[in-house]
């Protein structure tokens, strides 16, 4: 999350101009998907009666000038990119009171690891292949002056469920356009995915490339290279974890795709390979260097779990961000104000522990210390609005037991107090989520061998630093608040 990011009531648009109806252009139909701010939907052209998609972003959603800045720049980055062969076609933007819809090309294919999974057999030529689309991407973006910044399989879509289908890559929400040898310091992307020099808060277009490197160790072992319980685990093994190369099925990768991962997750920025360079390693460019054997079978059922389980997760995530109203973090900014007694804009460790005690904390001193440890990201010894907003949503919304109650409640439609695969398979219509590989995601979750989850257990996984919340503030906040941990150890241990 930004600092000094302001939650106030938007009166303003997003497109600086006036738009025709989009219902006077388009039918809309069934629901598609859907994330933290918008749904999209399956769209018809009245005029041709084409079908595209239909992302809607809530304004309810956009609670600053800055959110609303983000949406405009997510739209011209679309336009920018748009000649691309393996950028989803953004067709026109319409504004109205309520929403802003983004019309693009329908990609029917479903997302990467799913098409991979469903296949039942891969090779490293054909990991190869979607590298180099990856890749691909990576180097037209940056060409032209525009850095992604949230790499990860869930943001590429097949355009069809053709075997020969296009890999598009479709969300833009975090992207931002930059000069040569300017440095961004603001902490977003997703755990699994984010490189160590955005955790250190001073990062250039080479994180994409890392990022890349993270989805080719996956499609290769089906696990993340970094990987823990926890977020801040996780962020501990991105700042100083090992690569595996060792355990299974390591041995019987080629020694070539090794090199080409080194070379895209070596931690020193300067160092790592430039997304032109990866498209001309060999393992890339000669085809005989990639092997056309099948992965070994293991690596798809790792597959299928990991990016089945990340959907429960995200799905959970978002009935809890669907909970979050403008009341609430209203309700925030009121507490960071009456906090803020001097009105300087930050909390000091005094001021924080005489606010609680005027809202009749219980916390003792150790605790308040390490809220204000956790959330003063930048360690200047204050919080500001941005990391006190950063840290309570985290503290107040995901973890709070009735958000977890209300989630759990949400999946558990007939109320028995466990969430079957069933009721899993029907959430995941409404979220308008396709194929899940439910049976092994249950059983990853299912500690007691039940055949479903109870509390417990969905409180077990909602914990587990498994990330993935897709684009969303809720990420950046999630980042934010467990990276004083990682943050902190980097700080004590980097000479």
């Amino acid at each position: 999350m930004k600092n000094h990011r302001e939650s106030t009531k938007p009166t303003h648009t997003v497109l600086p101009y006036q738009t025709p109806r989009l219902r006077d252009h388009y039918v809309l139909g069934k629901k598609l998907g859907q994330g933290q701010f918008g749904i999209t939907y399956l769209s018809t052209q009245k005029a041709t009666n084409a079908q595209y998609a239909c992302k809607s972003i809530s304004k309810r959603k956009l609670f600053c000038k800055e959110d609303y800045e983000d949406v405009w720049r997510e739209i011209q980055i679309m336009h920018h990119l748009s000649e691309h062969q393996n950028v989803v076609l953004i067709k026109g933007t319409y504004e109205d009171s309520m929403f802003v819809h983004i019309v693009m090309e329908l990609c029917a294919g479903g997302e990467l690891f799913d098409r991979i999974v469903a296949k039942g057999h891969y090779s490293e030529k054909e990991a190869a292949k979607l590298i180099k689309t990856i890749v691909g991407v990576v180097e037209a973006c940056h060409s032209l002056g525009v850095m992604h910044r949230d790499l990860k399989p869930e943001n590429f879509l097949f355009d069809s469920t053709d075997d020969d289908a296009k890999l598009k890559a479709t969300d833009f929400g975090l992207s931002v356009f930059y000069k040569p040898g300017q440095y961004f310091s603001d902490v977003v992307g997703s755990p699994y995915y984010v490189a160590p020099e955005v955790l250190l808060k001073h990062y250039g277009p080479e994180v994409d490339v890392w990022s890349a490197g993270v989805i080719l160790y996956i499609l290769l072992s089906g696990v993340p290279p970094f990987w823990a319980e926890t977020e801040s685990g996780i962020f501990k093994q991105i700042l100083k974890g090992k690569l595996d190369f060792e355990s299974e099925p390591w041995p019987n990768i080629s020694e070539s795709a090794k090199d080409l991962i080194r070379k895209m997750l070596e931690r020193d920025p300067k160092k790592r390979s430039s997304a032109h360079e990866v498209l001309c390693h060999p393992w890339i460019v000669d085809d005989r260097v990639a092997p056309d054997r099948p992965l070994d079978s293991a690596v798809l059922s790792r597959l299928k779990q990991f990016s089945a389980m990340h959907k429960l997760k995200k799905m959970a995530l978002r009935v809890i961000a669907e909970r979050m109203s403008e009341e609430e973090i209203g309700g925030l900014k009121e507490l960071f104000k009456m906090i803020d007694t001097d009105d300087s804009g930050s909390i000091t460790f005094e001021e924080l522990k005489d606010g609680l005690k005027r809202v009749n904390s219980q916390l003792m001193e150790s605790e308040i210390k390490s809220l204000m440890d956790a959330a003063d990201i930048d360690n200047s010894g204050t919080i500001d609005y941005g990391e006190f907003l950063a840290a309570t949503l985290h503290l107040n919304k995901i973890e709070r037991e009735e958000n977890l109650v209300a989630a759990f409640a949400y999946f558990d439609k007939d109320g028995s107090g466990y969430i079957t695969i069933d009721e899993v398979q029907q959430a995941c219509k409404e979220f308008g989520l396709g194929d899940v590989h439910l049976d092994d995601m249950i059983k990853e979750i299912d500690q007691d061998n039940d055949g479903r989850i109870d509390y417990s257990e969905f409180v077990a996984m909602m914990r587990k630093g498994d990330g993935g919340v897709g684009r969303s503030r809720t990420m950046r906040n999630n980042l934010n608040f467990n990276l004083a941990d990682a943050f902190g150890l980097q700080c004590s241990t980097s000479d």
